[in-house]
């Protein structure tokens, strides 16, 4: 049995829900191209980015912790996967587009410099009066321009919907974002907040007795029968476990009884929604809240993360200024694009590319030249 494109598109259209986006009905690309025969438009876009020297980099791009201090904490790839993961499974459940969902996801993060949040906050002031630095942006200027692998276009060429996806913190003309993509910014937040502080426990830098009072925590710890002071590591992965499937519960339960209540029946009515009709509960949000204020507190801020922003901060301004001082360091894809871009965005682009070891070597190897 051989299924095509058309086959495909048909089978979104009758079992996918009235207010989902289909493939059939995408806005195009920016360059037109011929469609495949076997591949819906948004299955093309999936392939495209996980076939970029961008995704592949994310392996060694930090989350919360330096690749080298553990082969077990995530790195900014491994978060990639879980938010895909997460976006799929309540994507199933609403009946929205999941090869859409998953792709907004799988490419959310392209962006990301080396070093994690303390990059970007460096590169943005680095790149202070020259246009300054944002992932999202970036993700963005990576799928469109960065990325050199076709002779016809700059960039991936992806579909307008997924483009639209991954300008999540930016309003559209014509509204909302599609579910989709407001279900793939949800999802980030989502398992970011249960990984790390997954990641937080398993590196000790944090301890249970430091989650006394937070409601989910509580919560979990009274679900599941445990008490926190003989935490052993199968609990912990207990908890986690538990934490996401209850998040992704709510998650799902919560914006179908938005959906519901909108009366939402089709992309234009998402559209014309005065807010996002993807999120928790009030209770999960407040609960969310809170431990998203102890991680910036207890995780984010610990001493040890510390030295790493620190670290990163050293080894990026000493790239800066080398390759400022020496544009003729950088590689030859980068110097092609200096008379378009200039020199500091140019070098901007070049550092957000790396990956936090190739970083350190560079500086390493740079640092007697700056």
């Amino acid at each position: 049995m051989l299924v095509d494109r058309i086959q495909l598109e048909a089978r979104e259209a009758q079992t996918l829900a009235p207010y989902a986006t289909l493939s059939r009905a995408s806005r195009g690309r920016l360059h037109p191209e011929p469609e495949s025969a076997t591949r819906t438009a948004f299955q093309k876009d999936r392939d495209r980015v996980l076939h970029t020297a961008a995704f592949r980099r994310l392996e060694y791009k930090t989350q919360v912790f330096l690749n080298s201090q553990g082969d077990h904490y995530r790195t900014r790839l491994t978060h990639t996967l879980e938010v895909a993961q997460v976006a799929r499974s309540v994507a199933l459940a609403l009946g929205l587009n999941e090869t859409l969902s998953e792709t907004i996801a799988l490419a959310h993060d392209l962006g990301h410099p080396p070093f994690g949040h303390a990059g970007e906050a460096i590169l943005n002031g680095l790149m202070d009066g020259h246009g300054g630095f944002d992932h999202n942006g970036h993700t963005l200027r990576i799928v469109t321009q960065l990325e050199d692998r076709y002779p016809e276009f700059p960039g991936l060429n992806l579909t307008r919907e997924t483009l639209d996806g991954l300008a999540k913190h930016s309003q559209l003309a014509s509204g909302q974002h599609s579910l989709e993509a407001q279900l793939v910014n949800v999802a980030d937040g989502l398992a970011y907040s249960a990984h790390d502080l997954d990641d937080g426990l398993r590196s000790g830098l944090i301890g249970p007795h430091d989650l006394r009072g937070l409601p989910l925590w509580e919560h979990l710890l009274a679900r599941l029968n445990l008490n926190e002071t003989a935490l052993t590591e199968k609990d912990r992965r207990t908890l986690q476990r538990e934490l996401l499937g209850w998040l992704i519960s709510d998650l799902v339960a919560a914006s179908h009884a938005r959906i519901v209540a909108a009366g939402v029946a089709s992309l234009a009515d998402v559209a014309a929604q005065p807010s996002s009709l993807m999120g928790f509960s009030d209770a999960m949000s407040s609960g969310l809240k809170e431990l998203g204020q102890f991680l910036r507190s207890r995780l984010y801020h610990h001493p040890v993360v510390l030295r790493q922003v620190s670290q990163a901060e050293h080894c990026l301004h000493g790239l800066w200024r080398a390759y400022l001082k020496r544009p003729g360091m950088l590689p030859p894809g980068a110097q092609a694009r200096l008379a378009q871009d200039g020199l500091e965005r140019t070098v901007c682009d070049h550092l957000a590319g790396m990956t936090d070891r190739y970083a350190l070597e560079e500086f390493r190897s740079l640092h007697g030249m700056a």
